[in-house]
């Protein structure tokens, strides 16, 4: 097979051929992400032609002037392909109210953390817009567009930590899916919770270390980790 760089270049250049072949090559790499959807109501061959959709606008799209894995740039967005079409032509369908709401949120996010200097948790946005958490949360989550592999997921003192640095260069298709799968599960935590799981797993803190540096106990510590991953495990599963 020809090298992945050089075939983008000459399906850019209108190479019908070229494009088959990344295709093909790549159609296992929708099927990785298409399962991840299924049981939403969409037949599964569906789904994987609304990916290769996807598929094909990452080569159209694709940088080669960035060093970036092809498979580590076309995940998100594959997935935020099969996640629109649910939302907007699929079985999932998103109202006005929802759709008001998630824009209401995003201004609050921000006046909320330009005030406290930190961004507020589910429950603080929810008392602030005055609505039921559950319907902010559909609302947030309706609201997803495709992930950005330069989206921060981790501020580490005044440096910051992008997606793309989380995403393993090497491994299957099924690791680069789980990474970002376990990403979106991540930013559903609260600030302290995601606070928590970051200096555990990304900076490598002891849970001692944790509890002096956010002012609580090692027991807490342990008991609201065990918390988060039991509810990150259930949101991947």
């Amino acid at each position: 097979m020809a090298d992945i760089y050089e075939l983008i270049k000459r399906a850019q250049s209108g190479d019908i051929d070229a494009t088959q072949e990344i295709v093909e090559t790549n159609s296992r790499l929708v099927w990785s992400i298409v399962r991840k959807f299924i049981g939403r109501g969409c037949e599964p061959d569906d789904l994987f032609q609304i990916g290769s959709i996807g598929l094909l606008k990452c080569i159209e799209k694709f940088d080669l002037s960035y060093d970036v894995k092809f498979s580590t740039y076309a995940v998100p967005m594959i997935m935020g392909e099969i996640k629109r079409f649910l939302r907007d032509d699929g079985i999932i369908k998103v109202s006005r109210s929802l759709k008001e709401i998630a824009v209401k949120a995003m201004y609050m996010t921000d006046t909320l953390t330009k005030k406290n200097g930190a961004a507020p948790t589910v429950n603080e946005l929810a008392e602030n817009l005055d609505v039921d958490v559950t319907d902010l949360l559909m609302a947030l989550e309706a609201n997803n567009e495709v992930e950005s592999i330069y989206q921060t997921v981790y501020q580490n003192d005044g440096n910051p930590v992008f997606l793309l640095d989380k995403l393993e260069q090497k491994g299957s298709e099924e690791d680069i899916v789980d990474n970002i799968t376990l990403k979106q599960a991540i930013g559903t935590l609260s600030g302290k919770e995601r606070q928590i799981i970051m200096m555990r797993y990304f900076d490598d803190k002891t849970q001692s270390e944790v509890a002096d540096m956010i002012g609580i106990s090692q027991v807490q510590v342990s008991r609201i980790e065990k918390k988060i991953l039991k509810r990150i495990r259930d949101n991947i599963g």
